[in-house]
C-alpha cells in the first residue's frame, strides 16, 4: 500500500485493534452509574408515530432484483470473495437504467458443522465501511465458533466507500471546511459558517446528483433484504453497531417476519428529533470525557492537572479557547484549529484504550505542538497524508440530513439552544449546538421523520448498551429495547463506544449464545 489510505487503513485498524483489546476500567475499576434523563438537560419525549411493516410479498417490480445471482470473484484478500448486488435507485420507481451498485464482501464458515446462514455487519457510522470493517476485524475479530458457524457478511450501504460514494469537496475544499470556527463569536463567524455548511451542501449536490436523494436509512434497509434473500437466508441475522443498530431496527421494523438474530449494539433511538438527538451524544461525550479526565488526574503528568475531573474539563475548555484565538503550529501548512483540536478530543473518546494517546498529544499541544491531535482529528475525519478524503463525512451528512428534519434552521436558533447544550456539557456544548447546524441548507428534503419502531411479531431481538458510551448513551439503548416488542437489553458497565468484542467475555459470552442458539440473556442483564 502506497500514502493515499494509510490514514484511512489506520483509522480503521485502530478501530479493529481497540476492538479486539481487552476493555480497561477507566474508573480504575469503579463502575460509574450511567446519567439518569434529566441530567441530559431539557429531554422531549419521542415521537408516538410507528414505523409501519412493508407487506410481506415481494412487489412484481422487485423481483428481478430479488431474483439476480451474486458473481462472486476474488477480492485480493485471502479468506475473502467479493461481489456486486444491484438494488433500484428509487424503489417506489424502479428504472434499470437508474440502479445502485452496492459493494459486498463475505468470508465463508469456517466450521464443519452446516452453517446456520449469512451474518451480515454494519460498524456504523452512518458512512462507516461494512467492506472494509468484515474485512480489517470482523472476518478475524469474530469469536472462533461465530466465525465456524456463520459466513460473516458485509455490504457498504448506498452512498458509502464502494457503493457508488457520495463525494463533497475536494482534499483542499475539505481542509479548509474541517478548520472552520463552529464556536462563532459574533454574526460575522456566524455567518462565515452558514457560508461553509452552503459550499458543502451545493458541492454534495453537483457531484452525487439523484443519489443524494436515495441514501436514506429506510433505503438502506430494503437493500439489506435484497441482499438476504439474494444469499438464500430465509431470515436475516446481523450485527449492527452504532448506527448500524438504526439500520438493524429499521429492518425488523420494515421486515419482522424476516428478522432472525438480531444484536443491536450501541443502540440508537429513532424515536428523537433531531435537535435531541445532538443534545443527547453531547451529554454523551460529556460522561466518556469526565471518565477519561477522572483517570487522566490520577496520573503523574497529566497534561489536564491532578486535581479533579471538574478542573480538568475547565483546563480543556480554556485550552479550547486559546487554540480559538491563537492555532497551533503543527510542523506543516495546516495549523491545529480549535475545530479540529475538538474533533481530536472527541476521536479518542471512543475507546478508553486510545486515552494514552490522546494524554500524550495533549501535553504535546500545551507546550505548543499540535501534530499529534492533528493525526487524532484526521484519522477520525478520514484524511490521509496526500491530503485526499474519505466519504464518511460526506455519507455522514447526506444520510443525516435525508432521515429527519434539520435540528436549527439557521444560526439564530443555534445560538438559542447553546444554553441547554452546555448545561450537559460546558466543555463540548457550544461546539455541538454549531454543528448542528450541518443541515440547515441541505439540498436533499428529507424523507423521514422520527417514529418509534416496535416490530411486532419479530423473532428475540438483543439490544446492547454501554453506560459510559460517547456516541450512543445509554439511555437510547433503554429507550430502543422498550420500544421494540421482543427486544432484551444487555448492559454493559463500562467505557468507550459499543460492548461486543471489546468489553470482556460477559459480553461475548451472551452474545454468542444468542447468535448460535437463539438464547438471549435474563431480562437486564449487566455485565462489568
Amino acid at each position: 500500500m502506497g500514502n493515499k489510505g494509510l490514514v484511512r487503513a489506520a483509522a480503521a485498524l485502530l478501530t479493529a485493534a481497540l476492538l479486539l483489546t481487552g476493555c480497561t476500567d477507566g474508573n480504575g475499576g469503579k463502575a460509574a452509574p450511567p446519567l439518569e434523563p434529566q441530567d441530559y438537560g431539557k429531554r422531549q419525549p419521542g415521537t408516538t408515530e410507528l414505523l409501519q411493516p412493508l407487506p410481506t410479498a415481494v412487489p412484481d417490480e422487485l423481483r428481478p432484483y430479488y431474483g439476480q445471482k451474486l458473481r462472486w470473484r476474488d477480492c485480493g484478500t485471502k479468506g475473502f470473495e467479493c461481489a456486486t448486488l444491484r438494488v433500484p435507485l428509487d424503489y417506489a420507481a424502479p428504472d434499470a437504467d437508474e440502479d445502485v451498485r452496492l459493494a459486498v464482501v463475505r468470508t465463508r464458515a469456517t466450521g464443519s458443522q452446516e452453517p446456520i446462514g449469512s451474518l451480515m455487519v454494519n460498524p456504523g457510522g452512518p458512512g462507516s465501511s461494512a467492506v472494509e470493517y468484515v474485512r480489517l476485524a470482523a472476518g478475524v475479530g469474530f469469536p472462533a465458533e461465530i466465525r465456524a458457524r456463520y459466513d460473516i457478511v458485509g455490504m457498504d450501504p448506498r452512498g458509502v466507500a464502494g457503493s457508488q460514494p457520495v463525494e463533497c469537496l475536494d482534499g483542499p475544499a475539505m481542509d479548509r471546511h474541517t478548520q472552520l470556527d463552529i464556536t462563532p463569536d459574533d454574526a460575522a463567524e456566524a455567518k462565515a459558517l452558514t457560508a461553509a455548511n452552503k459550499r458543502f451542501a451545493d458541492g454534495c449536490r453537483r457531484q452525487a446528483g439523484k443519489l443524494l436523494d436515495h441514501v436514506s436509512t429506510t433505503e438502506a434497509a430494503r437493500d439489506m433484504d435484497v441482499l438476504r434473500e439474494v444469499l438464500g437466508d430465509r431470515k436475516l441475522h446481523y450485527v449492527g453497531f452504532s448506527y448500524g443498530t438504526q439500520l438493524g431496527a429499521t429492518y425488523a421494523g420494515l421486515f419482522p417476519s424476516r428478522a432472525g438474530r438480531l444484536v443491536l449494539d450501541g443502540a440508537m433511538d429513532p424515536s428523537l428529533s433531531a435537535e435531541q438527538l445532538n443534545r443527547d451524544q453531547t451529554a454523551g461525550f460529556n460522561t466518556a470525557f469526565n471518565a477519561f479526565a477522572a483517570d487522566c488526574v490520577r496520573r503523574s503528568g497529566c497534561p489536564l492537572g491532578t486535581t479533579s475531573a471538574k478542573d480538568a474539563a475547565e483546563r480543556l475548555a480554556d485550552f479550547f479557547e486559546r487554540v480559538d484565538r491563537e492555532p497551533l503550529d503543527t510542523g506543516e501548512d495546516r495549523p491545529l484549529t480549535e475545530a479540529l483540536a475538538t474533533t481530536g478530543v472527541i476521536f479518542a473518546m471512543y475507546d478508553e484504550n486510545a486515552w494514552g494517546m490522546l494524554r500524550d498529544a495533549l501535553t504535546d499541544a500545551m507546550k505548543g505542538d499540535g501534530a499529534a491531535l492533528l493525526r487524532l482529528a484526521d484519522a477520525y475525519n478520514e484524511r490521509d497524508p496526500d491530503g485526499s478524503y474519505g466519504n464518511i463525512m460526506f455519507a455522514y451528512t447526506a444520510v443525516t440530513c435525508l432521515d429527519q428534519p434539520a435540528a436549527f434552521a439557521d444560526p439564530a436558533e443555534a445560538r438559542k439552544a447553546v444554553p441547554s447544550f452546555e448545561k450537559v456539557s460546558p466543555v463540548f456544548g457550544r461546539g455541538f449546538a454549531y454543528a448542528a447546524l450541518m443541515c440547515a441548507d441541505w439540498p436533499a428534503k428529507p424523507t423521514g421523520r422520527p417514529h418509534r419502531i416496535e416490530a411486532a411479531g419479530a423473532d428475540p431481538i438483543l439490544v446492547i448498551g454501554t453506560t459510559r458510551d460517547p456516541a450512543t448513551p445509554y439511555i437510547w439503548a433503554e429507550s430502543l429495547a422498550e420500544q421494540l416488542r421482543s427486544a432484551t437489553l444487555l448492559t454493559y458497565d463500562g467505557d468507550g463506544h459499543t460492548a461486543y468484542v471489546r468489553g470482556g467475555d460477559c459480553v461475548n459470552d451472551a452474545v454468542n449464545a444468542y447468535l448460535l442458539e437463539g438464547r438471549v440473556p435474563p431480562a437486564d442483564k449487566r455485565c462489568p
